[in-house]
């Protein structure tokens, strides 16, 4: 079986200090950044992945997304603009071991890495199945935003799907919590 993971949005903004902070998101950085390293020097404890991609939150104007008077539901604060350093992978994140990395958002709202498509345009499910994946992980932030919807689309494209809860962090407890139930629901692996 070939298995990826997807590194979901560990992203400036949305960690501590970031427009829209997730609290955990530094820790997840580096502990996803442990994992990425162990897995790329082939250390007998990493992870057996083929490939490792990120995604990344990647606007431009995503219209009523961002919003003066957020709801947190629908509309956010100002986030991840393209040219920004809200938008760079968070500094405990080193982006060398990536294999590629998929950009959503950038006129609209996207929460699922499978939105995202590569600096060529390639989208994130043409790229798995041309590698002959089967399997995916998927850790990062938020657990019960973005990490839930690209779960929840690998799930429906056919992958074996696997959330890494280690390594997410989450807005709030309630929503988390029920974003793991809904994905143990959809047949989604909880580790």
């Amino acid at each position: 079986m070939t298995r990826a993971l997807i590194v979901v949005d560990v992203q400036n903004d949305f960690c501590e200090g970031g427009s829209l902070p997730v609290p955990g998101g530094a820790r997840v950085a580096a502990g996803i950044n442990d994992l990425l390293h162990r897995w790329h020097a082939q250390a007998d404890d990493a992870p057996a992945y083929d490939v490792v991609v990120a995604t990344k939150d990647h606007h431009v104007d995503p219209g009523s997304h961002w919003s003066l008077k957020p709801d947190f539901v629908d509309s956010w604060p100002v986030h991840c603009k393209v040219g920004t350093e809200g938008a760079a992978f968070h500094p405990n994140l080193d982006p060398q071991p990536f294999d590629e990395v998929f950009y959503k958002g950038e006129h609209e709202a996207a929460y699922s890495g499978f939105e995202g498509r590569t600096s060529s345009g390639d989208p994130l499910t043409d790229w798995l199945r041309a590698r002959h994946v089967e399997e995916v992980d998927v850790c990062g932030i938020a657990t019960d935003h973005c990490v839930r919807a690209t779960a929840l689309d690998s799930a429906g494209e056919g992958f074996s799907t696997r959330v890494l809860t280690a390594l997410c962090a989450g807005v709030a407890e309630e929503s988390t919590a029920a974003a793991i139930t809904e994905l143990a629901g959809a047949g989604i692996e909880i580790a």
